[in-house]
């Protein structure tokens, strides 16, 4: 697939209104891409387990504009945005820029005025990816408008598109989810792994031949039932606002001195969980996932500027795993995004004995005592 296989041609049916809802949860790097390239192409590959609690969910609302209106705003995209019930315009650059992004791929845009109604299952703020949930929400949005305005012709499968370039008609649910990640993409880069579930890849890796840097795919090998229903307890360390922004340090590893060691260490990373995966081996696993957390961190620290997102209480509950881990022999294990907040990744079957001491020992270290209990899921839902 390339980028001209989602430009459409022509759409068969127009549509005066509607509107559509989309939840679409969060997700969770276990192999970390950090630095990207134009058009928010990865510099590495990276794998996440999908999220399910946690999800964005997404109303949007589209009207077709009258005659008159769209002649005096051709050259623009009309939208509100609400969070939780309450107009917020504060996000409309960031929705622009991505409209801006998408619109060769949605020629549509310009043509209706949209409410982009959304809410998040978890708190604001919390350190979760709601820059992942929130696009990939609307991204679907704008794919089942775009699908309903080819419903009327004959489907048309990815090969198709392949064989004829373009999308002249209806499309079946893996384009759908492909060009949806594509979009997402282009909104956030980590919102491209948020479609589906429950293992996804995002980007070229040369032992999973259908991987890409355009979209996410569904990782597609032997996965044991240690990985099934994994538990992510998310401790919410600090919740105010990080003081770089990932936008930030993305663009910091371009002349990062460690850059190409740390783009080998991830694909070196990603080929050794294809095996881990395989044979259930947890140890391997938690040397893996803490080992990305660490490293991601140690990029942040070794760049210039340099800066660190951890709080004195991400390491005390790291230490405190640590120790436990050693002490019981439980297999819990932590990795972090780029802030403070801590996930906590254990294996379903040990999930009491680790609950009960996560709530025992590690809650009091979060902001008013705070933490989300997740686990693995498979993806976005469209709501009736």
């Amino acid at each position: 697939m390339t980028e001209q296989d989602f430009i459409p041609k022509t759409y068969s049916k127009t549509l005066e209104k509607g509107k559509v809802t989309w939840e679409s949860p969060s997700n969770i790097a276990l192999v970390k891409y950090w630095g990207k390239k134009k058009d928010q192409i990865p510099e590495n590959p990276s794998i996440s387990f999908t999220l399910n609690a946690c999800k964005t969910i997404t109303t949007l609302s589209f009207a077709k504009k009258d005659l008159s209106t769209a002649l005096k705003v051709t050259s623009e995209f009309s939208f509100e945005v609400i969070l939780n019930g309450e107009k917020k315009d504060n996000f409309k650059p960031k929705i622009q820029t991505f409209f801006k992004r998408i619109e060769s791929y949605l020629p549509f845009l310009k043509d209706y005025h949209f409410v982009i109604d959304t809410k998040n299952t978890f708190p604001h703020s919390s350190g979760i990816a709601s820059s992942a949930s929130g696009m990939s929400a609307l991204a679907l949005c704008l794919m089942s408008i775009e699908k309903q305005l080819m419903e009327n012709d004959v489907t048309l499968s990815t090969s198709t598109a392949l064989s004829t370039g373009s999308v002249e008609r209806s499309i079946d649910e893996n384009y759908f989810n492909q060009k949806a990640s594509f979009l997402a993409r282009l909104g956030s880069g980590s919102a491209c792994r948020s479609v589906e579930g429950d293992l996804i890849v995002w980007g070229k890796h040369k032992e999973i031949t259908n991987s890409s840097n355009l979209f996410g795919v569904k990782y597609p090998f032997e996965v044991h039932e240690n990985f099934k229903n994994y538990q992510d307890t998310i401790l919410l360390v600090d919740k105010g606002e990080k003081q770089v922004s990932s936008t930030v340090g993305h663009n910091l590893m371009h002349n990062h001195p460690f850059a190409e060691q740390r783009f080998t260490q991830a694909h070196d990373n990603l080929s050794k969980l294809i095996h881990i995966f395989k044979e259930g081996d947890l140890n391997s696993f938690i040397k893996i996932v803490e080992s990305e957390a660490l490293t991601l961190h140690a990029m942040m620290m070794t760049s210039m500027p340099y800066f660190i997102l951890m709080k004195p209480n991400t390491l005390e509950i790291i230490n405190k795993i640590w120790r436990f881990r050693q002490k019981t022999g439980w297999h819990i294990c932590f990795t972090l995004d780029a802030g403070a907040n801590v996930h906590i990744l254990y294996p379903e079957k040990e999930a009491v004995q680790i609950l009960e001491f996560i709530k025992s020992e590690l809650v009091a270290y979060c902001q008013n005592e705070q933490y989300i209990c997740d686990r693995i899921g498979f993806g976005a839902k469209k709501i009736d």
